[in-house]
């Protein structure tokens, strides 16, 4: 990191920042809703991943898209450590 650029923790993210995940795109032939919908799980902290699902399913997205591998998210999430808040959004908002 540049000497004249601050490392930010924490900060708290505008509904604008999240629905930028939406846009973006996956590689040539993937699913592009799994992808946006990886990407938040990847880079969002919980509370800002239960934010970002409403915004996700309002766009039309499928919550239950899969990846490659044939698998949900909600399939991935299960088996990591720290996946269990995100896997209770994913649930409520009624992935499978």
């Amino acid at each position: 990191m540049k000497k004249d650029k601050q490392k930010v923790i924490g900060e708290e993210l505008s509904d604008e920042r999240l629905k930028a995940l939406l846009t973006l795109q996956p590689a040539a032939g993937g699913s592009r809703d799994h992808h946006s919908l990886l990407r938040a799980y990847r880079y969002l902290r919980a509370d800002d991943f239960s934010r970002f699902i409403p915004f996700f399913l309002e766009a039309g997205f499928n919550l239950n898209a899969r990846d490659g591998d044939g698998k949900t998210l909600a399939e991935t999430v299960t088996h990591h450590q720290h996946g269990a808040p995100y896997l209770k959004t994913l649930i409520e908002a009624g992935a499978h």
